[in-house]
């Protein structure tokens, strides 16, 4: 199933998502959905949240920043992402440390807008899989970025927030138009302050 993604000023991004259990209904449908999501969307994250579920579970894929262009030097910040898949259930970021590096990110609840995030290079994160194993594992470059960008969703923190006032106020109105379905998007969307067709 392909669910429509949130997008931003939608009161569910902005909210702490709550913790599930193993007993969670359909958990294993919605984990497969989200990633049907996530495909049809050509992201490489996703968070429960931005399928309007306010809890903390997120997908990632990072295998497109591990797809080189021809003749191009190998990027050492997407070392091993040609497999990294996978499903993180109530995590816990236990640490943050290393050089911050920007990139431009970009979001699927905030279509059209990519810009430079400042992140720290490296992570240690604690997290239940899909079959809820328990892991600890330490990420860096991409991976940990992705995994540090879908994180923040279940915290109810968008890429936007980590933004300079002035860069905000810069982005004001498009970021209203988004919130108006005032945007060329190539996926399914729920809009909150969309008007409604007659």
């Amino acid at each position: 199933m392909i669910f429509p993604i949130v997008a931003y000023g939608s009161p569910v991004l902005k909210k702490e998502a709550e913790e599930i259990d193993e007993d969670y209904e359909n958990l294993d449908e919605l984990i497969a959905s989200m990633f049907d999501t996530m495909y049809e969307a050509n992201g490489v994250g996703l968070a429960a949240p931005q399928i309007d579920k306010s809890i903390r579970l997120f997908i990632v894929d990072a295998s497109p920043f591990a797809e080189e262009e021809e003749g191009e030097e190998p990027d050492p910040k997407a070392a091993g992402l040609e497999n990294f898949k996978k499903v993180f259930i109530n995590p816990i970021i236990e640490e943050e440390e290393g050089e911050e590096w920007a990139f431009a990110e970009g979001c699927l609840s905030i279509p059209s807008i990519r810009e430079d995030v400042m992140r720290k290079s490296k992570i240690r994160i604690s997290y239940y899989d899909e079959n809820w194993e328990f892991h600890d594992e330490e990420y860096d470059g991409y991976a940990a970025r992705i995994i540090q960008h879908e994180y923040d969703h279940i915290d109810g923190i968008l890429f936007t927030d980590h933004l300079s006032p002035l860069r905000r106020r810069i982005l004001k109105k498009k970021l209203v138009n988004i919130s108006k379905g005032d945007v060329e998007v190539a996926y399914r969307m729920k809009f909150p302050q969309a008007k409604k067709r007659r």
